[in-house]
């Protein structure tokens, strides 16, 4: 019989609502859903395909468990006791901070799977906790709780109202926005020029994004906080700056003006090619706009100098006037005050260091940057087994060949996924996870928690299809490990006991899986806490219940959780970290002006590592990646369009075929991320394509990450890029570890 159901995707923040088809309770069709109160008819082809990617015959179905080179179906009984058993040992052994847990960007999306993942390392008695934030928006945080107490501080641009937005190093149209919910980009993007706003991107290539609307201004990969340094330069002596605001509110003004003194846009364009003139211009449209924002992503937070240009970034929304206005930069609230009770309780707000380097932690996880040296480090507080939850690092991380060594050397490795991944075919056990689409959900927190959605609303979903064989719902999964592992969720054995007691009389309706922690139960409560109502009465607004419109003046002197209220416009580190690097980095880039610089890029098809399992992604002509470089810099080389070229970094070599891509600021190569399946033998479609791995090219170590933020550098690398030498220059055979020439 066929059936409708409404419900909301959850691959990224723009959770657009979805209206779906069945026969059964099989998915045949999933299309936008028109009547959604928020996004209003818009989805992406991976949201409107993603059942397909779900139904795959490549789904993990059982507990897998790796012997040598052999796979085996296990029972979770077996799984869970053989997991249990070796953790026991090596706490025993080796101490808890010898246990350690990635999670991944797929564990945000949900609101139970990252408590319960916390919350089973806080039994385990670990701090050894990292998250793929370190590779695309840690500093974000880091630089957020500085600035304004709490790292979930996130102020977003006002897109609706504002009357100019400059975009540095974000791509809307194929890449949403970070953080905050925006539906329908494209139409979002045109509607700012359409009613007469100012509309800029700054990025090394004519993006998608600027060829819809707008204004496009290159400039030079990993040079964005010179632009920052000279933007607030010439704010300050254009006088665009609101001084009783600043006197109100703010601390630290007289430290940044001395800080950009010497950083005009004439000095600034020499490393950044953004022309002082075009500089002032900008500055000028940005300072004589009623209602202005400044916005970055990606591009900007994964180069080397993220974090102080994240933070130069927020001083000029801040010193502008800017910042908590209509039409410049908002700071929402969700169902609660989240950062007070964060800040209250000490949630996100740990100090520890790790072990190898010294580098601080953010949002209570380490950086990503240092875990084969946590790996491969002797001493006390080693890892020696490593729990993998919705994150594929060996694809995503940096340096990601000696990442795999340090995999290899781990005594137990633990997969929670939907699909038999890279990661998990190095893992001792892949554990098989329930997919969106099979569990009840909320908005994960930021939409829910922190309000960041351009136009607040709030919607439940109940599962759209039952899980098949004996996949299981993460939250269950870690009650059942911490039992397991003799330990109680939280620390707690109260709260273990109750989670334990939930599931008992939850139960299970299918042969040979545990029971199940009663998901809707957990959501009811936290909407009732919130006081939104229970979960059964948001549902029965099938397409998204409105909440009241964001506030201005909402933010300052009212809910900024520095010690003393006031935005710190130059915390001590911050000063410290750009007196430190600041002349010493502009003198690197003067320098080597003339090196071809390496970004990533990314694909309407693709999504970080996980979409390339569907035929309809890739076919017969998308079955690589390439690189894509400008004419002008092919004809210096003598390369020709479809050449297979090489291209080294500090850290590996990988060979790919090369194309035209003349939208790319001359010196810059461009090589989209999430390929290199190879390994992955047990996906189907995925490992039969042929791409390269682009973070195979990026450093790792605790010297080359941001101790400010964690931060890796994975865009803006240096490269050299060559025809393909050798006896493999036009095959795809012989290469070692499927992609390292």
């Amino acid at each position: 019989m066929t059936t409708t159901r409404y419900t909301f995707c959850r691959i990224c923040e723009a959770l657009c609502g979805l209206k779906v088809t069945m026969e059964g309770d099989t998915i045949t069709h999933i299309e936008p859903d028109a009547e959604h109160v928020a996004t209003k008819g818009y989805g992406c082809v991976k949201g409107l395909k993603q059942h397909k990617l779900y139904q795959s015959p490549d789904r993990l179905k059982a507990p897998i468990k790796r012997e040598g080179d052999t796979f085996t179906e296990v029972s979770w009984q077996d799984a869970l006791s053989g997991i249990g058993e070796k953790v026991k040992q090596l706490r025993k052994e080796h101490g808890p901070n010898s246990i350690a847990m990635y999670v991944g960007t797929a564990a945000g999306f949900g609101v139970l799977h990252p408590v319960f993942a916390q919350g089973f390392m806080n039994g385990i008695g670990s701090t050894n906790m990292y998250a793929s934030a370190t590779q695309d928006c840690s500093n974000k945080f880091a630089v957020s709780r500085m600035v304004y107490g709490f790292p979930f501080t996130l102020p977003f641009p006002d897109v609706d109202h504002t009357d100019c937005l400059i975009i540095v190093g974000a791509n809307p149209a194929i890449s949403k926005w970070s953080f905050l919910q925006v539906s329908n980009p494209i139409k979002r993007l045109k509607s700012i020029t359409k009613r007469g706003a100012k509309l800029f991107f700054i990025d090394p290539r004519r993006t998608e994004s600027a060829k819809v609307a707008g204004e496009h201004i290159f400039i030079r990969p990993n040079t964005d906080v010179f632009f920052y340094l000279s933007f607030l330069h010439e704010l300050l002596a254009q006088g665009y700056v609101e001084q009783d605001r600043v006197d109100a509110y703010m601390d630290g003004f007289d430290d940044i003006k001395a800080l950009v003194k010497e950083w005009s846009p004439a000095r600034t364009q020499e490393v950044t090619n953004v022309p002082a003139e075009t500089l002032r211009s900008l500055v000028e449209a940005y300072g004589t706009s009623k209602r202005a924002a400044m916005y970055c992503s990606t591009g900007v937070n994964m180069g080397t100098n993220g974090s102080l240009a994240y933070w130069l970034q927020e001083c000029i929304n801040a010193v502008s006037g800017n910042l908590d206005r209509k039409g410049g930069t908002l700071v929402s609230r969700g169902v609660m005050d989240f950062p007070r009770f964060g800040k209250k309780n000490g949630i996100l707000m740990s100090d520890e260091r790790s072990r190898v380097g010294g580098i601080a932690s953010v949002n209570d996880a380490f950086s990503g940057g240092v875990l084969a040296d946590e790996i491969l480090t002797p001493g006390e507080g080693q890892i020696k087994a490593l729990f993998v939850t919705g994150g594929n690092p060996l694809l995503t991380m940096a340096n990601a060949g000696r990442l795999r060594e340090a995999f290899k050397e781990l005594e137990l490795l633990v997969t929670l996924d939907i699909l038999p991944t890279e990661t998990g075919h190095l893992a001792h056990y892949q554990l098989p996870c329930t997919s969106p689409l099979q569990r009840p959900d909320l908005p994960f927190i930021f939409p829910l928690m922190l309000g960041l959605q351009s136009k607040p609303y709030l919607q439940a979903t109940e599962a759209i299809v039952p899980p098949e064989g004996l996949q299981r719902d993460e939250a269950s999964i870690y009650i059942d490990l911490a039992r397991a592992c003799g330990v109680s969720l939280f620390d707690s054995k109260i709260a273990q006991s109750v989670f334990e007691w939930a599931q008992y009389f939850h139960g299970s309706d299918r042969e040979g899986v545990p029971a199940a922690i009663p998901q809707k139960r957990l959501l009811d409560l936290l909407l009732r806490l919130t006081g939104q109502g229970g979960f059964r009465k948001l549902q029965r607004s099938v397409h998204g219940r409105e909440r009241p419109a964001h506030k201005e003046e909402a933010f300052l002197g009212q809910r900024v959780l520095t010690d003393n209220g006031r935005i710190q416009l130059a915390p001590v580190r911050l000063m410290e970290a750009a007196k430190e690097r600041l002349e010493r980095d502009f003198a690197y880039e003067l320098a080597h002006k003339d090196q071809l610089k390496l970004i990533t890029r990314r694909a309407i098809t693709t999504h970080n590592s996980w979409t390339h399992n569907l035929e309809d992604f890739v076919g017969e002509r998308n079955r690589t990646n390439y690189l894509y470089m400008h004419p002008d810099d092919a004809g210096q080389r003598s390369l020709q369009e479809g050449d297979m070229v090489d291209v080294t970094s500090e850290t590996a070599t990988v060979r790919l075929p090369m194309k035209f891509l003349k939208e790319l600021m001359p010196g810059v190569v461009a090589l989209p991320h999430g390929w290199g399946h190879q390994h992955a033998k047990k996906l189907s479609v995925a490992s039969q394509t042929r791409g390269v791995n682009v973070n195979l090219l990026s450093p790792d170590g605790p010297d080359r990450v941001d101790p400010l933020s964690g931060m890796v550098h994975l865009t803006g690398i240096p490269v050299e890029v060559t025809a393909a030498q050798g006896p493999q220059a036009h095959t795809w055979s012989g290469l070692p570890e499927g992609d390292i020439a």
